[in-house]
């Protein structure tokens, strides 16, 4: 698994074109402030562990980036270009939704971005040490 994340001070989307046939509607858009937002790809070596133990070590980064950034705000977004490699999206989607429980469980507030959807994005992300972090997780 592939991680991006930024901290933004504003992080908005709005659904824009249609990616994968069966993804149901995408609702509007929103905006959300003051959280860690996470570029993930879900990798086809990933498939060969359980779901549990990706998004055990998905939330354990995710909770420690929000630490460093003193939020307990969340988002999760599909991003299939940080790897060759790819999940299926069924595992994919498993592992999102499993992580979105465990932080919601730790008193995080979640968003999930529309799976399936490319969105036009809004980004603003101060220039600090530890607001922005790769990891190959």
């Amino acid at each position: 698994m592939k991680v991006l994340v930024f901290y933004v001070n504003s992080f908005g989307y709005e659904p824009r074109t249609k990616n994968l046939d069966n993804a149901p509607a995408p609702g509007v858009g929103i905006e959300i402030k003051d959280a860690v937002l996470a570029f993930i790809q879900v990798e086809e070596l990933d498939e060969e562990k359980d779901v549990i133990s990706r998004e055990k070590k998905l939330v354990n980064h995710l909770k420690w980036v929000a630490r460093k950034n003193k939020t307990q705000r969340v988002i999760l977004h599909s991003f299939a270009h940080l790897s060759e490699s790819k999940a299926s999206v069924l595992f994919s989607q498993q592992v999102f939704d499993a992580a979105q429980k465990r932080l919601e469980n730790a008193e995080y507030e979640v968003w999930q971005t529309p799976f399936g959807y490319f969105l036009d994005l809004k980004i603003d992300a101060p220039g600090k040490s530890l607001a922005r972090i790769w990891a190959s997780l």
